[in-house]
């Protein structure tokens, strides 16, 4: 019989001390559920997924009454706008959830990719009109490049010197849209291009009404940058990137080259940023300096922290609920910074990892392969018993703690 034969499969024990290590065993209102998650097979875990995309993909048309923000604002509207922070806080989650960089001027790239998009296809535009579509790869690549000159020469900075760099970009790039001549400053740049395609009655699929079409594209593209991230959060990279957020001293002395690293997070994040805002500026329709200010830029870090940094899934929970909360109750949309402050304040306080904080493991099929180790520890006894419901494990004295090492030994 081969070893592979008696290793014991992970049980519901392991999966909950698995759960207990991620969070570090404090009291966690999600544990049952990332318990009974964790308790999955993969291709469980996949089915339960389709079906939260269908029901994703069919939420603008069910239009919920419980969560409609009409009559104030079209639901099918407000999805757009939830998914497209969404994006936009997974591609943040790159910099500051994978690692560990604190950056408050993410709203340069976003509107660095707005900009190109309204160049590229607006009739106000004197450059090359070319199609839409085209232009999300170059506004991808165009802000991958603002990302590299911006962290080549600041990413040797950490902490408080970083995020105040990054938040002087930031103005740069919106003094910038004032002042140069080609980018029109508050006129802007009216009717930027759409995707292709019209509907029955002749009228364009894409407008800027019709918030279903842009949904599901937006949608689209969320889940393929989750895929990817998730990929990356896999890699060595993803590892490198881990290593540097939790101790870049420690991470470099172990042969870690953490500026490369850290200009990749910086690149990447900045390409997901581009890519959003280019297809605001495609579903808006009008692109001016107006629209890339620090407290939007602030929004956006107040989504990844909200949701939970280092997880891609919290930040899309995060996003989503940074832009709901102002179109749901729009009462309260004038003191949205106001209660977002809150609301962090008691995130910090309450949970500081967010409502998702980040997973611990990063290997494929790691969950298992941890529950099996610890099954077998426990059964050799190598391991404690298992913490109490609480979370709390049972004090045991100095005589006892000696006892059993004489035992093992």
């Amino acid at each position: 019989m081969s070893m592979a034969s008696k290793t014991p499969m992970p049980s519901a024990e392991a999966a909950k001390d698995a759960v207990d290590r991620e969070t570090g065993g404090r009291r966690d209102l999600f544990a049952p559920l990332r318990t009974r998650w964790a308790q999955l097979s993969r291709q469980q875990q996949w089915a339960w997924m389709l079906v939260v995309l269908a029901a994703a993909y069919a939420l603008p048309l069910l239009n919920p009454p419980l969560i409609s923000t009409e009559p104030g604002t079209n639901f099918a509207l407000a999805c757009t706008e939830m998914a497209r922070y969404a994006l936009v806080a997974v591609g943040l989650n790159i910099v500051v959830g994978y690692a560990g960089l604190l950056d408050l001027g993410y709203v340069a790239f976003f509107a660095v990719g707005a900009y190109v998009a309204a160049m590229l296809t607006s009739p106000d535009s004197p450059y090359v009109k070319i199609p839409y579509l085209w232009t999300l790869p170059i506004a991808i690549a165009v802000a991958m490049c603002f990302g590299v000159i911006l962290g080549v020469p600041t990413l040797r900075l950490r902490g408080d010197y970083l995020a105040i760099v990054t938040l002087g970009f930031g103005e740069i790039i919106r003094i910038l849209a004032t002042i140069i001549p080609a980018a029109k400053g508050q006129v802007g740049f009216q009717n930027v291009g759409a995707p292709p395609g019209t509907q029955a009655d002749g009228t364009p699929l894409f407008s800027n009404s019709n918030g279903v079409p842009w949904y599901w594209l937006i949608l689209t593209i969320l889940i393929l940058i989750m895929i990817l991230a998730g990929n990356l959060e896999r890699s060595r990279v993803g590892r490198a990137w881990v290593a540097i957020r939790e101790d870049e001293d420690a991470a470099e002395a172990m042969g870690v080259p953490t500026f490369k690293y850290k200009v990749y997070s910086f690149a990447l994040g900045a390409g997901v940023g581009g890519l959003s805002g280019s297809l605001f500026a495609g579903q808006i329709g009008f692109v001016n300096n107006q629209r890339f200010d620090v407290q939007t830029s602030i929004l956006f870090l107040a989504a990844v922290v909200i949701g939970g940094t280092g997880n891609k899934v919290g930040a899309v929970i995060g996003g989503a609920l940074v832009a709901y909360l102002p179109l749901r109750f729009v009462e309260i949309a004038n003191y949205k910074f106001f209660i977002f402050g809150v609301l962090l304040v008691l995130i910090m306080i309450f949970r500081s990892k967010g409502l998702l904080g980040a997973r611990q493991h990063l290997l494929t099929y790691s969950r298992q392969a941890y529950g099996r180790v610890v099954a077998a520890a426990r059964k050799g006894g190598v391991l404690p018993p298992r913490r109490s419901e609480t979370g709390i494990i049972p004090a045991v004295s100095t005589s006892e703690r000696t006892r059993q090492k004489g035992d093992r030994a």
